[in-house]
């Protein structure tokens, strides 16, 4: 029992390794990158990469259509069932629409699915003119009342996204405008998970892949223009605690949502490790909190209202190997955003010497020097005068790395095979 407790907590601070690793290259390789990952509950956040920079939320704008869609109708100054008129305008906006004809109309509820699941340009200029008499009127509302929110980076020109220089968000503002909708609306959350709808005979499909393939993901919205690059805002629960995640500039489809599924894997990981308290409670990347609402939030049973089914418990591992295998993204292939880490460690590889085996990280220098002593034990047959390590981390958090140091690259990789075959994760990396 002792031994696969060190190993999933192993696991862990392995996941935790190459979060901070996929963040900094994917930084580096795109400038239009940013990403958010935020503990509901607490408000803490995760992970944060260029939160807080400017950036085009395409159609995540549909997000702020639908809080002022769903507000009107709490208010009672718009029906579920109530028809909606098309407008030239409106019939005018480029795909992806509804081909909605001028002077026909569409249900609020009909509105609400075209906005989630097709992210229709056209229903989005609809539900503009109902609640604001004017596209531009209606930006101006939905900037008044971003503000309000506190969404202090966001400025909204149109209801839709499509393309304005003007318009522009963080990838903060769109997960804090995320977790508003689901505490301000928990009633009318479940539409976020909605993965078709047919319209007049014609059944559409949900873009977001996410929400069907990434275990306990139910909803939120993805994005695209050019000037902005792919977007995505997800929120996902495990073990009754739920992520919202933002993820802005990817380079396709496929490749943001991988993206966006390993933020949240080491979200849960580093979520989990903060519960126990015992690993690295807070690496250099937390010590951030979001702000969040002071209304009570809704709790994790009424946002998880839409996936009622049961689900058989899977282990991290199988959950991960089943969302590669159902987006088709292979490791190291050229949809692999961690390709890029790959590719550049191979030109700037240490000295012959200067490898070591990481076995874990904490926050007591005892407890690291007790596993990397338990290591270096496992392994006494196969290296004799292995040297432990605990070294401290920089940062403001006191961070003690277990390492078994001074090692050939070949012998590094064998030691941590070795290490794993007896219950031990660990990970090869460079040491100075």
């Amino acid at each position: 029992m002792r031994s696969s407790n060190r190993h999933n907590l192993g696991v862990a601070v392995f996941l935790l390794f190459c979060f901070q690793l996929l963040a900094i290259g994917a930084a580096q390789a795109n400038p239009r990158y940013a990403s958010i990952v935020i503990d509901v509950e607490s408000g803490d956040v995760l992970h944060a990469e260029n939160a807080d920079a400017t950036r085009y939320p395409a159609s995540l704008t549909k997000m702020m259509t639908l809080y002022l869609l769903f507000e009107s109708i709490e208010s009672g100054n718009m029906r579920l069932d109530q028809p909606l008129t098309v407008s030239s305008h409106a019939a005018s906006m480029p795909a992806s629409k509804l081909w909605l004809s001028p002077g026909s109309t569409i249900r609020a509820e009909e509105a609400i699915k075209a906005l989630v699941v097709r992210s229709a340009n056209d229903v989005a200029v609809v539900v503009a003119e109902a609640l604001g008499g004017t596209e531009g009127n209606f930006g101006r509302m939905m900037t008044q009342r971003a503000r309000e929110l506190g969404l202090q980076d966001t400025v909204f020109r149109n209801a839709s996204g499509l393309p304005d220089n003007a318009q522009v968000t963080t990838a903060r503002d769109m997960a804090t405008l995320s977790i508003r909708l689901m505490q301000d609306f928990p009633q009318y959350y479940h539409y976020f998970s909605t993965q078709s709808f047919t319209y007049r005979g014609t059944t559409h499909t949900s873009h977001n892949r996410l929400v069907r393939n990434y275990p306990g993901a139910d909803g939120l919205k993805t994005g695209f223009i050019r000037a902005s690059g792919f977007n995505v805002a997800t929120s996902a629960i495990r073990n009754n605690r739920r992520i919202v995640s933002v993820v802005m500039g990817g380079f396709t489809a496929a490749s943001r949502d991988t993206h966006m599924a390993d933020l949240l894997d080491r979200g849960f990981a580093r979520l989990s490790m903060l519960q126990r308290g015992d690993w690295i409670a807070r690496a250099d990347v937390l010590g951030d909190r979001m702000d969040l609402p002071e209304s009570p939030p809704a709790s994790a049973s009424q946002l998880a209202s839409a996936n009622t089914s049961p689900r058989r418990e899977t282990t991290e591992v199988e959950q991960r190997l089943s969302f590669q295998s159902e987006m088709g993204i292979e490791m190291g292939s050229a949809d692999d955003p961690i390709r890029v880490l790959i590719d550049r460690a191979d030109s700037a590889r240490p000295a012959a010497g200067g490898w070591a085996v990481q076995v874990g990280a904490f926050n007591n220098a005892d407890q690291a020097r007790h596993l990397a002593s338990q290591a270096a034990d496992q392994l006494a047959s196969e290296l004799s005068d292995v040297r432990v390590s605990v070294a401290e981390a920089e940062g403001d958090q006191r961070v003690f790395r277990a390492r078994l140091v001074d090692l050939q690259e070949s012998v590094a990789h064998s030691a941590c095979r070795s290490l794993r075959e007896r219950g031990m994760d660990c990970m090869v990396v460079a040491h100075n």
